[in-house]
């Protein structure tokens, strides 16, 4: 099968060409290779691949987990992938999370104001954009059966301890750069995290076979 992977903005691409595979240790990969069995299960049985990124806000991990899953998976050609975020409440995205996305050469557009915005974010200039709002895991707007969970964050792995319509459940945590909001370190400690979840993510897409 030929593969047709999208051409990401140019400042995403420049974010991507220095990720570094090597950075994942052996154990984390042994983490990692839960998602890569289902998603290459998926892939092979020609079905369609959705992930639903979970953590207990949907503020922060859970969105950046879910850009560059999408992403990712745009890049090395893997169709028919669908992407969502959820938590175990609705808050808003976090500001600096879109931001740290927008730096990295994501185009953010706010289509909705409020509480709880709704952006289009795009990394390709053809693609559907991903629209990011925060959800409960569970809302109407996710899928409700046929996907895999997929729990950013510890605390929403112990808070949900039945998902329903998940075929699996795989914990993928990843520290909270919430941490360091309103320090001198912000805007480092977030784009620390994003490169690291986008390092992941692009991990496991590169390691399907079609």
């Amino acid at each position: 099968m030929t593969l047709t992977k999208t051409r990401l903005f140019p400042e995403i691409e420049k974010v991507t060409t220095s990720l570094n595979f090597e950075s994942i240790s052996a154990e984390r990969k042994i983490v990692l290779q839960s998602l890569i069995d289902f998603i290459q299960g998926k892939a092979n049985n020609e079905q369609e691949i959705r992930l639903n990124l979970i953590c207990t806000h949907n503020s922060r991990r859970s969105h950046l987990s879910q850009v560059w899953a999408q992403t990712a998976a745009a890049h090395y050609g893997i169709k028919n992938v669908f992407c969502y975020s959820g938590g175990t409440e609705a808050t808003a995205l976090f500001p600096m999370a879109a931001k740290t996305l927008e730096k990295q050469g994501f185009q953010i557009k706010t289509i909705a104001e409020g509480s709880n915005p709704v952006y289009a974010i795009k990394y390709n200039e053809n693609a559907n954009p991903i629209i990011g709002f925060s959800k409960t895991f569970d809302d109407d707007f996710n899928p409700q059966s046929e996907f895999a969970a997929i729990l950013t964050c510890s605390s929403a792995d112990q808070g949900c301890p039945f998902i329903a319509g998940a075929e699996v459940r795989i914990p993928i945590t990843f520290e909270d750069p919430k941490a360091f909001d309103n320090t001198p370190q912000q805007a480092e400690k977030y784009e620390e995290r994003s490169v690291q979840i986008a390092t992941e993510m692009f991990y496991v897409f590169s390691q399907i076979k079609l």
